[in-house]
């Protein structure tokens, strides 16, 4: 059994996703919490898998609640939003630099057409997000971060042919791609393109969020617009994005890969076909083998890869799966990634 604690100072919603969790055989709601202080003394004595956290509540917040469990039980935590507000989206990705491992949208009420799917998204985010048994905080402080060791030009004078960048992340990607994005220069001689696993309705304002910090400037990616330099593009929810010949974004509406849509597969498998060597694979944190297998692809087609190394994983298992299968020339942390690629087409 997967125990939860539901932490949400409304008592409707509390018996709502009560009923929602106890409807899975699966999961048992072991406790409930209506304010962030409550929330954490119920960690100590109930010790849940996973916790769905609210964001608004009195005294102490989700935000801080949040951080202080995460320094002192660290326990998944799933951010349950029931706000539709791009603003308020945005702002709810600053809880995955307090430690928080996912966010995702309370269902709307039974009657609702897509009661059926955002419950389903909800139990499988909670079960995926309990497998996780070790969770790293990523210090969002600059001054105790721990200065990465200066990076040696692993692919020497590689860098300079790359036309293309190709990133692929699940969960733990959004801050991985935080630090890396924040350190790319804003004269970036090639285009980005990023495929991020994320729960329907959130894509704006995780682009909202990470534009905030971004070196290069970030967009969510339009059926047929030419990739230029300099732009980072991301996927948009429910459709997968590949690239032409012509330089162009493809989005399709075909089938899930890997359980995922956009699937980083998709991405890869169409880079490799349409950039060969000329272009660069990174593989982060993420649960699962989505774009491992690609990744290899586009290593046997010339092109240079790196997957997130362990130590900076939330979770192993796509970079993991990718150096299984010798997808990889090389497991960095983001800090080091962001170095290869800010030399990326650089002439210099």
């Amino acid at each position: 059994m997967i125990k939860v604690l539901i932490v949400d100072d409304s008592q409707v919603i509390q018996e709502f996703l009560t009923h929602l969790f106890s409807s899975d055989p699966d999961i048992q709601v072991v406790g409930i919490a209506s304010s962030g202080e409550e929330a954490i003394e119920l960690v100590k004595v109930k010790k849940p898998d996973v916790i769905t956290m609210d964001i608004h509540m009195p005294g102490m917040d989700g935000y801080e609640a949040t951080r202080t469990i995460m320094e002192t039980f660290p326990t998944p935590i799933v951010i349950v939003s029931g706000s539709s507000s791009i603003k308020e989206v945005t702002n709810t990705f600053r809880f995955l630099e307090a430690g928080a491992l996912a966010v995702v949208s309370r269902p709307p009420g039974f009657e609702h057409l897509q009661f059926t799917a955002s419950r389903q998204e909800l139990i499988q985010t909670v079960k995926l997000m309990s497998e996780i048994k070790v969770v790293r905080l990523f210090s969002r402080s600059r001054k105790e971060q721990i200065k990465p060791p200066l990076l040696v030009q692993p692919f020497g004078n590689d860098v300079r042919r790359i036309q293309i960048i190709a990133i692929g992340a699940s969960t733990g990607g959004p801050i991985a791609l935080q630090i890396i994005l924040s350190k790319l220069p804003a004269d970036l001689p090639v285009p980005v393109l990023i495929v991020q696993h994320i729960a329907t309705g959130f894509v704006k304002g995780f682009l909202g969020w990470l534009s905030a910090t971004s070196g290069i400037k970030l967009k969510i990616a339009e059926d047929g617009e030419l990739i230029s330099a300099g732009i980072g593009y991301i996927a948009p929810e429910n459709f997968h994005m590949g690239v032409s010949l012509g330089r162009k974004i493809i989005l399709s509406n075909q089938p899930p890969e890997n359980g995922s849509k956009p699937s980083v597969s998709c991405l890869f498998r169409s880079v490799a076909q349409t950039f060969g060597s000329n272009a660069l694979g990174v593989l982060l944190t993420g649960m699962g083998k989505d774009g491992a297998g690609e990744l290899k692809d586009m290593k046997n087609k010339g092109a240079l890869t790196v997957v997130q190394n362990e130590e900076s994983s939330v979770v192993f298992g796509m970079p993991g799966e990718a150096l299984r299968i010798g997808a990889a020339d090389y497991a960095l942390s983001p800090e080091m990634i962001a170095k290869v690629l800010a030399k990326a087409g650089s002439k210099k």
